[in-house]
């Protein structure tokens, strides 16, 4: 199928992704510059009270998280249907029930005072010792069951599409190459086997996160209503590890779909490729353990089981997707412009942050290190650099216009770029120095010894809100424009 092919097959879908792009920018900005408040405050350059911190904190990590996953799912959703029939209906009530969700958790926070965390951990949601009112808090979690509900209603669409053009997800993986006789040639293209993988693992996360959501809501209904604690624990860090590893999986599409536009090389679902997607079909469901180190409580095997996997987990990104990046752009004439350009660099990002997580993944490390702000570091890299560098990446190239084709990058995109590319790096930097000086995270008050980091991440944090901004904005102009494929 042709380039126009494409493009002329998804056209009563398109303006669905890009408004979700729009949204998903937009939300980003906002999001970001709540983050920008939040390290000048605790840089003491803001006076904010620690309920207010802590609510602020809510919202930038429930609206993170989940912008994360909308806009990686408007990404495969709009390179899936290059490849299989995708229903409108379906996406059109995945994304009615993400903004009804999104409504749930603004009023909770803003004006129920909810503080609890993206994370919910149970029971806390019920503790709030005055802090919150009960409905607060239901108001969080329905809000996360209608965000599961239209993540579902998204997954189905996509799982049946999929399933009626291969005639199964084992095919659609590609098994029928690596584990029977088939030629590699008859392999899915690697945006379905990604897409057949997220399908597979990030159901099981969000029906799992849904099952503990609903637990927690009767626990506020009817407090007699218990529910085993670690037990909750295990399903909220294996719902949440899974559906943040899925937003950056989807993301992941663009590459390998938009890198062959640049250097005409197309990219091939290999046996190496689909072994690396099997694995981490595996590894995203196993390694949630990790999270759990310091839970002595734990089954030590499924402790052990998260330290191994999570020292495998990052073999097949690196090996796979960022070294055959590398492969695809050597020798290539590439031709740099801002949407290539994001996306180089979100790879770049998405592979040195997972470095610092397998660190922390590391027993006597996590022991030391895990409640410090090395965590945040770590995870800021591969979704700042990373899952956010591949959205604005494919945002720019919806919206390139014929003369941008021709010209490569111009000086708003250079610096546009380096803003983004230097303040993330130098943002996320502070993250890791703190913690490797044991800066406590999650603390709304610090202390003046902690003041430096603080106040440089600040201004980092400037610099990437500045070029965030500042895409959102041309990406509404080009759109606008009806310049956009």
């Amino acid at each position: 199928m042709s380039q126009a092919e494409n493009t002329k097959h998804l056209t009563p879908q398109a303006g669905l992704v890009k408004l979700t792009m729009l949204i998903s920018g937009a939300v980003f900005a906002l999001m970001m510059l709540i983050g920008v408040v939040m390290r000048a405050s605790q840089g003491g350059l803001l006076d904010m009270e620690p309920d207010l911190f802590y609510q602020l904190l809510t919202t930038h990590g429930a609206g993170m998280v989940g912008t994360a996953g909308l806009s990686g799912a408007g990404i495969m959703w709009y390179f899936l249907g290059r490849h299989v029939n995708l229903s409108a209906k379906m996406y059109i009530g995945f994304l009615a029930l993400f903004l009804i969700g999104v409504v749930f958790i603004l009023v909770s926070t803003f004006v129920g005072h909810f503080g609890g965390m993206w994370t919910f951990l149970y029971p806390l949601p019920a503790m709030s010792a005055g802090a919150w009112e009960p409905w607060a808090a239901a108001a969080f979690m329905l809000g996360y069951v209608f965000i599961g509900v239209g993540f579902l209603l998204y997954y189905l669409a996509v799982g049946v599409a999929i399933i009626k053009k291969y005639g199964g997800l084992g095919r659609a993986l590609g098994w029928h190459v690596v584990f029977g006789k088939a030629d590699v040639t008859e392999a899915p293209p690697p945006t379905v086997i990604a897409a057949a993988a997220v399908t597979i693992f990030n159901t099981l996360g969000i029906v799992v996160g849904a099952a503990v959501l609903v637990a927690s809501l009767v626990n506020l209904l009817v407090p007699g209503f218990v529910v085993d604690a670690l037990l909750a624990k295990n399903m909220i860090f294996f719902f949440g590890h899974v559906f943040i590893n899925a937003s950056i999986y989807m993301a992941v599409i663009a590459v390998y779909e938009l890198i062959p536009e640049y250097t005409g090389k197309k990219w091939k679902s290999s046996k190496a490729f689909i072994l690396a997607w099997s694995a981490i079909l595996l590894f995203v469901i196993a390694v949630y353990p990790h999270h759990l180190l310091q839970d002595m409580v734990m089954p030590a095997w499924m402790l052990v089981m998260g330290q191994i996997i999570s020292y495998l987990s990052g073999v097949p990104l690196l090996a796979v997707t960022a070294f055959s990046m590398c492969v695809y752009l050597h020798g290539s004439k590439f031709k740099w412009d801002l949407a290539s350009s994001l996306l180089v660099l979100a790879v770049a990002g998405w592979s040195i942050g997972a470095i610092p997580a397998i660190i922390d993944g590391m027993v006597v490390v996590n022991q030391v290190m895990h409640n410090t702000q090395w965590v945040p570091g770590h995870f800021h890299i591969y979704l700042l650099i990373g899952e956010v560098g591949m959205s604005f990446g494919f945002m720019a190239w919806l919206v390139k216009s014929k003369s941008q084709k021709q010209s490569g990058m111009g000086a708003m995109d250079k610096l546009l770029l380096t803003s983004f590319a230097a303040g993330g790096a130098g943002f996320t930097l502070m993250f890791l120095v703190s913690g490797a000086l044991s800066v406590p995270r999650r603390w709304a008050v610090h202390m003046p010894e902690w003041f430096l980091q603080d106040r440089l991440a600040t201004i980092f944090a400037l610099l990437v809100v500045f070029s965030i901004l500042t895409q959102v904005i041309r990406y509404a102009t080009g759109l606008s424009r009806n310049t956009a494929k």
